[in-house]
């Protein structure tokens, strides 16, 4: 017993410290973050308006404008990196992303409807949210009705074909959008951005978003043991199918609370998982909370190059592709198989 709450304990240290070394980082880059921009503030203006002081300039651009943008670039990239950390880990795949059930396309369809439903900005965005969770919950539906099948590859299946359904009614729509109104925010929706974000906004997400951390965080244990597959975790006495059910539901509500917060950003479910298991390793105890911190630093940069690196905002999903898709490529070029 002894040998091993030792060994135990030699093994969270590491992890623990790189946790911190990342949680540190984290605060230092935000805190960065919040000078930079169009208007430019110095170290002492920052630490005055959080102090409660400075002028009434810098206290609107820190609270109003800069804190609640950083705060949701946080959230998205910690909650796309963590809910792509545990789909890799679920299929065994280290090429699976996020919206490999469709959830990025149902949510796009829901905005969809309500941008062409000229709906108001929080009514598109719970559409948002509900059309992701009803395109997964057709996809668990559906595959629960197949049978004698290999499970996994139901899903996927499944999710594609769900995916594609949802983005023919999306293209249709487009077409019968507003070219001048409705199909240019269409459009912009679905490039993703957090330019217009406020604190109303990030209030309705974030409690989804721990409601969904939680359940991934307390079933760590179980997702290593469902990464050897079916067979051995009913060897090992994890119930493969209740297990699955869960981590695909709390991952799909993460996923789909931020999509409909900052619109689609592809590339970081799929980039940040590998970068944390290469720092890490594979233990999905010390992937999931690496994955949410590089995946909230990440997202963090990539935003604030979005605002300062030209005289437009460019949009998050184009940065992130352009990030995301050679590393992507090296990634194939590496010719690993298999999961580790």
């Amino acid at each position: 017993m002894g040998r091993g709450t030792t060994a135990e304990m030699n093994n969270r240290r590491p992890a623990l410290t790189m946790t911190g070394a990342l949680s540190l980082f984290l605060v230092l880059m935000a805190f960065e973050a919040v000078m930079i921009g169009p208007y430019e503030l110095s170290t002492g203006q920052v630490l005055a308006v959080l102090a409660g002081q400075g002028d009434e300039q810098a206290r609107i651009v820190v609270w109003n404008i800069r804190l609640p943008r950083i705060g949701a670039a946080l959230l998205v990239g910690a909650s796309l990196a963590a809910a792509g950390a545990s789909f890799q880990a679920l299929f065994r795949n280290p090429l699976v992303s996020p919206d490999i059930l469709g959830v990025s396309a149902g949510a796009g369809l829901g905005a969809v409807v309500g941008i062409f439903l000229a709906l108001p900005v929080v009514a598109i965005q719970v559409s948002a949210f509900v059309g992701g969770m009803v395109a997964v919950g057709v996809v668990m539906l559906v595959a629960s009705l197949v049978r004698n099948t290999d499970r996994t590859l139901t899903l996927v299946l499944i999710g594609v074909v769900i995916g594609a359904l949802a983005g023919a009614v999306t293209s249709l729509l487009k077409v019968l959008a507003d070219p001048y109104d409705q199909l240019p925010a269409i459009t912009f929706w679905f490039l993703g951005s957090l330019a217009a974000i406020t604190d109303d906004d990030l209030l309705p997400a974030l409690p989804l978003v721990v409601i969904g951390l939680l359940p991934l965080a307390l079933l760590r244990w179980r997702v290593n043991v469902l990464s050897l597959g079916d067979e051995e975790a009913s060897s090992l006495g994890v119930e493969a199918g209740r297990t699955r059910f869960f981590v695909i539901a709390a991952a799909t509500l993460i996923t789909a609370s931020v999509t409909a917060l900052a619109g689609v950003v592809g590339w970081v479910g799929l980039v940040i998982p590998h970068i944390a298991r290469m720092i890490v390793g594979p233990g999905f105890g010390r992937l999931l909370p690496a994955s949410a911190l590089i995946g909230a630093g990440y997202l963090l940069i990539v935003d604030t190059l979005a605002r300062t690196i030209a005289q437009i905002e460019v949009p998050l999903g184009v940065l992130t592709a352009v990030i995301g898709a050679p590393f992507f490529v090296w990634l194939l070029a590496r010719g690993r198989r298999g999961w580790s």
